[in-house]
């Protein structure tokens, strides 16, 4: 990686290494990720948080615009700034929690603060702790020996919660509809 400053543990990662190229700020989360304890846990508050003050301004069609744009930023972001960590998939990058929660509240509007708040719960305990779908997604992209991190791990790094979001909507929607019955 000629011309790339890498940085030897996430421990290092501050508010200097954020700012010293545009794709961390995006991959960190603006700060989010630079969180001691819980950064995707962090990252998805401010995921939250952002999509609230955003939505005041953006339709549902705005929103998919959004989306696709912060995925494709993201992809870079998230690829670049492991190649200058030097990890292949650090937890101080939280983009792929904001961008997978922006998802499933796009998807829920108009939910209201609970449902919110279940939503919430539910993606942080699978993105978490892995199960099924949400660990197969996260092993598919895993760094091969002698491999150098490039574009398929940052397509891991944000693919795992993507499986995240959509298995939070999908208990969601399991949920809604026995409720109803």
């Amino acid at each position: 990686m000629a011309g790339v400053a890498t940085v030897p543990s996430v421990a290092r990662v501050s508010a200097g290494f954020m700012l010293r190229h545009p794709a961390r700020w995006l991959a960190l989360g603006f700060g989010s990720g630079l969180s001691p304890k819980a950064p995707g846990t962090v990252g998805t508050l401010w995921g939250w948080v952002s999509f609230l003050a955003l939505d005041r301004w953006l339709g549902p069609g705005s929103w998919g615009l959004v989306i696709a744009a912060a995925l494709l930023l993201g992809l870079w972001a998230c690829t670049r700034t492991a190649q200058h960590m030097g990890i292949a998939d650090p937890g101080a990058i939280v983009w792929d929690e904001v961008v997978a929660f922006w998802i499933i509240l796009w998807l829920l509007t108009p939910a209201g603060f609970w449902m919110q708040l279940a939503a919430f719960a539910m993606f942080r305990y699978l993105d978490a702790a892995k199960p099924g779908p949400v660990g197969w997604a996260d092993r598919l992209f895993k760094l091969r020996p002698g491999e150098a991190i490039g574009w398929r791990q940052g397509v891991g790094i944000l693919f795992d919660d993507l499986v995240a979001a959509a298995c939070t909507l999908l208990y969601i929607a399991v949920f809604i509809r026995l409720w109803n019955s």
